[in-house]
């Protein structure tokens, strides 16, 4: 056989295959079975009834843990800083009640508002608002998120609310939110430059972000207490913007969006010569390492939820919600 005959055959042999390729494509489409890329088509993250479905696996682990104080029985259901807040709290709570929870009370999430927001590519998420029976008369939202297909769904941000707060979200003809990317410039702060500005604002100010409880109210508390006698209160805020810390944002009707971020914080107690620095609670002392003899420094992860608008304006924080991860004695 000359070369010229084998590289004809061999381009018949190729083309061949090319066309039964597409007849195959073509019978696929023409039978509605299509494969779809999850990671390039623009899909709703979840659909309602899965959403629901992840709540209620949520919830059920929840109220496990929290009888048995045994941070393993909702591990699989929690991630960032959801995940590091709940173990320090149920450690702490093993620690101070062996045999469980002596106050536990099962949470019941009630008039439940999904929304879902269509994207491509991965992590997907969703937003569940929803009023709860604890922590008094507050709106539960949770971000409910993964990273494949065969994963479990996992709340990456819990924040409580006040009724009325949650804001109106842009949503299409069928019902399905809109994700804002975290590098929009569309926003008076980038989604993923928000946990970073929120650490410097609690140090220098400014008008970045809007009057409220835990902005210019949180400075403030933090000045009264640093003025107390026998004690030097130092605060250290940094930004946690990776993995399962990373921003997620919505679109909000009005062209803003809401954005969920993380951010995490130090407090150092130091007591002047001579005298010792009290531990605030039981809950405290259960998670502090060495011993406490002139200073004492606590570390917490705290998740915000907060309105950043078009344009320009200040951000409004419409929560957050933190919890102390651990504590060092020297």
């Amino acid at each position: 056989m000359t070369r010229e005959r084998s590289r004809r055959r061999l381009r018949r042999r190729d083309r061949n295959a090319l066309i039964a390729a597409s007849l195959t494509a073509l019978s696929l489409t023409a039978s509605g079975c299509v494969v779809v890329h999850g990671e390039r088509e623009v899909l709703p993250a979840s659909t309602r009834a899965e959403a629901a479905k992840a709540l209620t696996a949520f919830t059920d682990a929840y109220n496990k843990a929290d009888k048995a104080y045994d941070s393993s029985l909702d591990a699989p259901y929690v991630t960032g800083a959801v995940a590091d807040i709940d173990a320090a709290r149920l450690k702490a709570g093993r620690v101070n009640s062996p045999s469980g929870n002596p106050r536990h009370t099962p949470l019941a999430l009630t008039d439940v508002k999904f929304t879902i927001p269509k994207k491509a590519g991965w992590p997907r998420w969703f937003v569940a608002d929803a009023r709860g029976n604890k922590g008094g008369n507050y709106r539960w939202v949770l971000v409910f998120t993964r990273g494949d297909l065969d994963e479990r769904w996992q709340v990456a941000y819990l924040t409580l609310m006040t009724p009325g707060t949650v804001p109106e979200f842009k949503k299409d003809e069928d019902g399905w939110a809109e994700a804002v990317p975290a590098d929009t410039t569309r926003l008076a702060v980038r989604p993923d430059k928000l946990s970073e500005t929120y650490a410097d604002y609690l140090k220098h100010g400014g008008k970045t972000f809007a009057d409220g409880r835990d902005t210019s109210g949180l400075r403030a508390a933090r000045a009264k207490e640093a003025k107390k006698p026998g004690l030097v209160r130092q605060f250290i805020d940094e930004p946690l913007n990776h993995g399962a810390y990373a921003p997620l944002a919505l679109r909000t009707a009005d062209g803003g969006a809401l954005v969920f971020f993380t951010t995490r914080h130090f407090e150092k107690r130091t007591a002047y010569t001579g005298a010792t620095v009290p531990i605030p609670n039981k809950d405290v002392q259960a998670l502090v390492k060495g011993e406490v003899k002139q200073s004492l420094t606590m570390e917490s992860i705290a998740n915000e939820a907060a309105v950043d608008p078009a344009g320009s304006g200040p951000v409004r924080m419409l929560g957050r919600a933190w919890g102390l991860t651990s504590a060092q004695g020297e």
